[in-house]
């Protein structure tokens, strides 16, 4: 797994942005993206699309994939991880295989439980599960060694 590295500000705005789904009681999704560097991807800003939720699933419509590509080109990002919360334990689940954005071999899906409610940028890392897509299409758990908090 290639490097992730994140700030601690970034971890903060990730999680603020998320918990807006706790208050209504519903799965929230964000992007992290950065641009490509050998072996280390720095996440450089999240971004919150437009997305239709409820307590189990996220999903993004079209025209708010058209203004997410948009987005990437215009600013020269890629996106890096999708980052994703869950009201219970944290892990990959049936819609979150059909509605994942990004869908290449090692992409990254990371999930967070109970809304994120409990997680701070301290205690992330131990709080998330990290999956990644497999070469026969599979979200497969892996540990979080690849991701780094500075």
């Amino acid at each position: 797994m290639t490097t992730v590295k994140c700030s601690s500000q970034i971890i903060e705005e990730s999680i603020a942005v998320l918990r807006k789904g706790m208050v209504r009681g519903e799965e929230r999704v964000i992007l992290w993206l950065g641009r490509d560097q050998p072996n280390v991807y720095r996440i450089a800003e999240i971004y919150e699309p437009e997305q239709v939720t409820d307590v189990d699933y996220f999903r993004i419509p079209p025209e708010s994939m058209r203004a997410l590509m948009s987005h990437l080109r215009r600013n020269r990002l890629k996106i890096i991880a999708q980052l994703h919360t869950h009201p219970g334990r944290a892990f990959h689940s049936l819609a979150d295989d059909r509605w994942a954005i990004i869908r290449h071999v090692g992409a990254l899906s990371l999930v967070l439980p109970y809304f994120a409610a409990n997680t701070t940028p301290k205690n992330f890392l131990d709080e998330v599960m990290t999956y990644e897509l497999s070469p026969v299409n599979e979200w497969l758990h892996v540990d979080n060694r690849g991701i780094e908090v500075c």
